[in-house]
């Protein structure tokens, strides 16, 4: 240092540069606070100094609730880890709300052969799908024809998922007789069972009754209460879906409404309360009801078809589109019917598909498979991460 003085002119820029300079810092300081250090805005980081060469650190801006970088790196269950219930919504470990989209399968009794490599490679890596549910019937020559052999068959495809980064969901698919409780002692063994061998995993989801029918919602409410200590006593952090009246309507189907469940809620944490429709039979009406519901229950669509409740008909484009956009404005996320070759206008693949092995492209889809493939396979406008 020379120790000539410094001119007023130099000394009063100089000190309009420190105070710039400070005034900086103390945003960023006040924006980490704020926000966190992932949170400090790239802007304000320019060409990565902040003012007369000072260095800057730039972070992606990710602020509380803003949805993150619309490309994600890594598989579902990579990004988003073991998932929980938070609010009304479906969270993933940084407590942001993510929407599964994916596929049911048929009944894996009669359609086993459609679950293989190939098929869930083509699920994952063609449709992007989140979420395969393995719809593991209870009667109709399913779970109580052969408990240790079906329960080796829903394992199995739960590893599938998971070596595919998908999330599993295990659905006990009582249908009938409708009423959950006549099978109470046969969940309770199936989930004590897949809970103790899966807890460590991070992929598992756990449907307890597929569509409860002929029967109303405090009978249904007792079972699920009955059921769910035993899943939480393996894997205590576990989500957990609760089927509805009304095979799944929250009692639309049989006249009642999404009151019941909300003024007589299951008592447990955690858990989501199941909603079904089926476009060409289910319209607005039903609509309106998982609209209303949607802000004060936590739901998940754990299945739906394109068509008619009987699973074959028309596809219904509009109403299907419908719902769709709908479910994705609330953050719901779903599972279609079915990802099979069945002989039915529901299923996503041509009859005879599975046959042959090929699930790749276009050629072997149908109608509303190739509706449903495009939906899925389109990046979230809300993506996950």
């Amino acid at each position: 240092m020379s120790g000539r003085p410094v001119p007023p002119r130099t000394r009063r820029i100089a000190v309009n540069r420190l105070r710039t300079l400070l005034t900086i810092c103390a945003m960023v300081l006040g924006l980490t606070a704020l926000l966190g250090p992932q949170a400090v805005a790239a802007a304000g980081c320019g060409g990565g100094h902040l003012a007369d060469g000072v260095a800057c650190t730039s972070y992606v801006a990710d602020p509380p609730h803003a949805d993150p970088p619309a490309k994600r790196t890594g598989t579902s269950v990579d990004v988003n880890g073991k998932l929980h219930v938070c609010g009304v919504h479906l969270c993933n470990q940084y407590d942001r709300s993510v929407q599964l989209r994916g596929m049911s399968t048929h009944g894996i009794q009669w359609f086993g052969k459609c679950y293989n490599a190939a098929s869930l490679d083509a699920l994952a890596e063609e449709w992007n799908a989140d979420l395969l549910r393995v719809a593991m019937y209870v009667q109709e020559g399913g779970y109580e024809t052969d408990p240790a052999g079906f329960t080796g068959r829903v394992n199995g495809l739960v590893d599938m998922a998971e070596a595919r980064g998908m999330y599993a969901m295990v659905d006990f698919h009582i249908l009938t007789p409708g009423d959950p409780n006549n099978n109470l002692d046969r969940a309770k063994t199936f989930f004590a069972s897949v809970a103790a061998r899966n807890a460590d995993k991070k992929n598992v989801i756990y449907e307890i009754a597929n569509e409860p029918n002929g029967v109303g919602w405090t009978a249904i409410k007792d079972y699920a209460e009955q059921v769910i200590p035993v899943i939480r006593a393996a894997d205590p952090d576990a989500v957990i879906v609760v089927g509805t009246r009304g095979w799944s309507s929250l009692g639309t189907s049989d006249g009642s409404n999404e009151n019941e469940v909300v003024n007589n809620p299951v008592r447990a944490d955690n858990i989501m309360y199941a909603f079904h429709f089926y476009a060409a039979s289910h319209k607005d009406p039903y609509r309106a009801t998982l609209s209303r519901a949607a802000s004060q229950l936590p739901l998940f669509v754990t299945e739906f078809g394109t068509v008619s409740a009987t699973g074959g008909g028309a596809m219904d484009r509009v109403s299907t589109t419908a719902w769709l956009d709908l479910l994705d404005q609330l953050r719901i996320g779903y599972a279609n019917w079915t990802y099979s070759d069945a002989d039915e206008s529901s299923a996503a693949f041509r009859p005879g598909t599975c046959d042959g092995g090929d699930y790749s492209g276009s050629g072997v889809l149908t109608e509303s498979g190739a509706l449903i493939k495009n939906r899925i396979s389109t990046p979230d406008s809300f993506p996950t991460g």
